[in-house]
């Protein structure tokens, strides 16, 4: 299972998420940032971070999200890693 960031994400670039990743897995573009899922440890630590509520596991991401679970793994693949 991996952490999935959803649309709350789309415009805010508070980044405190990221300080927080040890795996630094999340990769970004000029809209949000997107978590790597074979790169994340599922850890959670990002979650409490996240100052706009959009980062959910894998299986709890809300029905109307859920394509932010394709789409994580697809940006992550081509987007540079996010820089704090």
């Amino acid at each position: 299972m991996t952490m999935v960031v959803t649309e709350p994400c789309r415009g805010c670039k508070d980044k405190a998420c990221l300080v927080v990743c040890p795996c630094d897995c999340f990769h970004e573009d000029a809209e949000m940032v997107y978590i790597n899922p074979e790169e994340c440890i599922d850890c959670d630590a990002c979650v409490s971070e996240c100052p706009v509520s959009a980062i959910f596991h894998e299986d709890n991401v809300p029905a109307q999200w859920q394509h932010f679970v394709e789409l994580n793994a697809q940006r992550s693949r081509v987007c540079p890693p996010a820089q704090p």
